[in-house]
């Protein structure tokens, strides 16, 4: 199977988000949280990720990582412009815990935040209803945590087969931290590959690592390993 590749591909060095070819309403929720000039890691992995390239990366915690693949996820989905479908995401974003998927999620919504789009996060240690009842009306964007995934994928409220990004988000030193068995990953790995055996790629390249915050996007054809 083919990993993600390690080329560097040459491009001029990006100094300002309003470089980016990003939709208006994108641009607009940036400047609204006054971001002017990307972090090395947005700087690196926003223009591959736009292009359509797959991507790993790896930075230090609080480098502006999760607005490093929110940001072309969101680009991606307000161009397309399709309306949600129930219980069928289309992009799904793996967090370790509770903490961070709630962090992802708000992010999701500040970048957003001009976007119509829905997002469900869902974890465990809480009633799922709510979170079901989220899934029901269909949600565009899904954070999850490894547990509360299988075990509402298990039950038929998520299903992968629409599915179009993968996002890995680790916050930890092996993709391990994501509290998440071998059987389990083994059965993720497969229900990932219904859709596109792509979405198994980056389940297998997360490296281990002396850096806090990993993540990987799988989009597309093309991959990128970047690591600033």
């Amino acid at each position: 199977m083919r990993s993600c590749d390690r080329t560097k591909f040459e491009r001029r060095p990006l100094k300002t988000f309003a470089e980016l070819d990003l939709i208006a309403p994108v641009q607009k929720a940036l400047a609204d949280e006054n971001y002017e000039s990307p972090t090395p890691i947005q700087a690196q992995t926003i223009p591959s990720a736009i292009q359509g390239r797959d991507v790993l990366g790896s930075a230090q915690t609080g480098t502006g990582k999760t607005a490093a693949f929110a940001v072309p996820i969101l680009n991606r989905l307000g161009s397309k412009n399709r309306k949600a479908l129930p219980n069928h995401p289309f992009v799904l974003a793996l967090a370790p815990t509770r903490e961070l998927a709630i962090q992802i999620g708000e992010s999701f919504s500040t970048y957003g935040a001009h976007l119509h789009l829905r997002q469900a996060v869902i974890y465990g240690g809480v009633n799922q209803m709510r979170q079901v009842r989220a899934l029901k009306r269909g949600a565009h964007i899904l954070v999850a945590t490894p547990g509360r995934l299988l075990d509402l994928m298990n039950q038929g409220h998520i299903h992968l087969d629409q599915l179009d990004v993968f996002v890995l988000d680790c916050r930890g030193e092996r993709r391990d931290d994501l509290y998440i068995s071998t059987e389990q990953m083994d059965w993720l790995k497969e229900e990932l590959s219904a859709s596109s055996a792509r979405f198994k790629i980056i389940l297998n390249s997360v490296p281990i690592t002396d850096l806090t915050a990993i993540f990987g996007i799988i989009a597309y054809e093309g991959g990128e390993r970047l690591t600033p």
